[in-house]
């Protein structure tokens, strides 16, 4: 039985959490402010953490800042603050999804198994090769920073490599031009967001068998794009 750790200050929204992963067969433990959720994300074991960013005692960000230098299990930002500036930073911090409120408690745990499949599949990509992870037809040597695509390596430049390491850590999930170029080239780059689309048109070209009907790297119309197994 996986275990889960709720970090959620509004007691009925972490009762509701609560009461839908247990329904699915999830160990949940609740902490009602920050300082005790930090405590217990540090000195017990948890599979996964669902964590809300506006607490007593001490923000979100920054247990998602002390966790991930700790652990790499998945952590599950759940949260009002809905700008793209807060998921950016959420997801820069290490975060490895983002829900915002009101949200519903179907998809939360659509979420969090998700995540939990992702986990364990990247672990068992690392025991025998420890810096791999293999998506569709790609494979990435994030240590060398090697790329094969079905088998057969293919040279990518320092920004596509970032960009298709990101996409593919992090698969089905929908990210916006904005997003993605914040999180590739950093908040205070100067440049265009139509960096994002050229350099998504470059790995299309370089991964994809028919780049004009992308398999993997998809264009979510009026959202952004995402990577697809």
């Amino acid at each position: 039985m996986k275990n889960i750790l709720i970090i959620e200050d509004d007691k009925a929204i972490a009762d509701i959490e609560k009461d839908f992963l247990e329904i699915e067969g999830f160990r949940t433990v609740i902490a009602a402010d920050g300082m005790e959720g930090l405590r217990l994300a540090l000195t017990e074991s948890f599979d996964l953490i669902v964590l809300d960013l506006m607490l007593p005692g001490i923000n979100g960000y920054e247990i998602c800042r002390t966790i991930r230098e700790k652990t790499t299990i998945p952590i599950l930002i759940v949260s009002a603050k809905d700008e793209v500036t807060d998921k950016v930073r959420g997801l820069g911090l290490g975060a490895d999804d983002y829900i915002a409120k009101p949200f519903s408690p179907t998809e939360l745990v659509a979420r969090v198994k998700a995540n939990l499949a992702q986990y364990e599949r990247l672990s068992q990509q690392d025991a025998p090769g420890r810096h791999e992870i293999q998506a569709g037809p790609v494979r990435i040597n994030r240590l060398t920073q090697r790329v094969y695509v079905n088998d057969h390596e293919v040279d990518f430049k320092k920004r596509e490599f970032e960009l298709l390491l990101f996409l593919v850590s992090h698969p089905d999930m929908v990210f916006s031009k904005e997003e993605l170029y914040e999180r590739i080239w950093g908040m205070d780059a100067l440049g265009d967001l139509k960096t994002v689309a050229v350099h998504i048109n470059r790995l299309r070209e370089k991964i994809e068998r028919d780049p004009q009907h992308p398999l993997h790297i998809q264009t979510v119309w009026g959202a952004g794009y995402r990577f697809r197994l």
